[in-house]
């Protein structure tokens, strides 16, 4: 199993921690997490405060430079807000400066600044992913193409420079909860990132099925239909140390969110019940941990890659020896275990 870590490049809250320091201790972690042996580090895409990834492949393209073996991967590429040429394009030219270490995971996204950001309506938000994730994925799979859609100007008999390394650019389809997405996922073959924040990882089951059904039908393999799992952990020498760091930050944040959408406050008690044996929270030492993760891909029908995502207002050093423990205990646990 592909073990790694998303990141959303969050802004520091200590105000003695400029933007500039907080992207370089990031590109410092994903340097780390390339010697330790981790296999994938994600940088997503927002466009709120709390967070400095607007454009992730600019970060993933600084820390190619850094970096020799480990996949840089979007987690999540907002394609409904985006022109597919220039999101392939990017990740094209990301692929190049890796030397073939490129990836996409697509998806609508959480949350909605970037619509009027860039102009576009909230009732166009499932056909607008739909048509862009077609046009990115002719572009991937033809170098001169002509396409026609609703949202964009034609493509003429037109080439799209400059190609990866890769002869296929990996593009994964990252989904929430919607069956209509896992079925897509399926139908079109493609790879499918489950991001999982909250309830119980167990309960996603029936729309991995669906995904796997969508895709056995449309004459996919099962080798083909890969599921990765994404979730928010943390990891410290002890479990009682890694809740201590890890839960004021998550209650921070959680609380923020929630209330922009009508959820209660966070409180210790719900965050026990999401850390528990089922829970979407990966927070504990490296053993409970490990046991977590296949715990969790047993319960999906297997999984071959999953991402912590660790932003919590943690400090960059704790981070560092997160990194350390993930590719020195768990990884090497989980893929021992299994």
């Amino acid at each position: 199993m592909e073990i790694g870590i998303d990141s959303f490049a969050g802004a520091p809250s200590d105000p003695a921690v400029s933007h500039s320091q907080a992207l370089s201790e990031l590109l410092d972690r994903i340097e780390l997490a390339d010697k330790e042996g981790l296999d994938v580090f994600g940088i997503g895409e927002h466009y709120r405060k709390e967070f400095l990834d607007s454009a992730p492949s600019m970060i993933l393209a600084a820390a190619a430079s850094r970096t020799n073996r480990i996949i840089l991967t979007s987690a999540v590429t907002v394609l409904s807000a985006a022109d597919p040429v220039r999101v392939f394009q990017n990740f094209a030219t990301l692929d190049l400066i890796s030397k073939g270490r490129a990836e996409i995971v697509a998806g609508r996204g959480s949350f909605i600044e970037s619509f009027p950001h860039f102009g576009l309506h909230l009732e166009d938000y499932d056909a607008l992913f739909s048509e862009k994730l077609d046009l990115l994925l002719k572009i991937r799979d033809h170098e001169v193409i002509s396409w026609s859609g609703q949202f964009r100007p034609p493509l003429n008999h037109q080439a799209i420079y400059p190609r990866p390394v890769q002869k296929q650019l990996p593009v994964w389809l990252g989904v929430g909860g919607t069956p209509a997405s896992f079925a897509r996922a399926g139908s079109l073959g493609l790879p499918l990132m489950v991001a999982v924040i909250g309830g119980e990882t167990h309960r996603f089951r029936p729309l991995i099925d669906l995904y796997r059904r969508a895709g056995e039908e449309a004459g996919f393999s099962p080798d083909q239909l890969k599921v990765g799992l994404h979730s928010l952990g943390y990891v410290a020498n002890s479990s009682e140390e890694a809740v201590e760091e890890y839960y004021p930050g998550y209650a921070r944040m959680f609380t923020k969110i929630g209330k922009e959408r009508g959820f209660p406050p966070v409180t210790r008690e719900s965050f026990n019940a999401q850390n528990g044996p089922s829970g979407a929270l990966v927070v504990g030492s490296p053993e409970e941990v490990a046991e977590k993760i296949l715990r969790h891909s047993k319960s999906l029908g297997g999984i071959s890659r999953f991402t912590f995502q660790m932003d919590a207002g943690i400090p960059h050093e704790k981070l560092m020896a997160a990194i350390q423990l993930i590719g020195k205990r768990v990884s090497p646990l989980v893929n021992h275990l299994k």
